[in-house]
């Protein structure tokens, strides 16, 4: 019955799942934003982050 009390493999398991919980995310991360890697679409990244700190940068102005 000590075989049931050995834990040695639980610190192996739990990185598995930490692993596999991170590829996860990253995939999903891919599969959203993979329009931006796809050179057929018309979306343009460069004036995206020009928005975005046009916009930050009146935030901050006003108020």
């Amino acid at each position: 019955m000590n075989f049931l009390k050995d834990e040695s493999g639980q610190g192996a398991a739990e990185y598995i799942l930490l692993f596999g919980g991170v590829i996860v995310i990253a995939i999903a991360a891919l599969i959203i934003y993979q329009s931006y890697f796809a050179d057929t679409t018309e979306l343009d990244t460069d004036t995206d982050i020009s928005n975005v700190r046009n916009t930050v940068t009146e935030k901050r102005t006003s108020g």
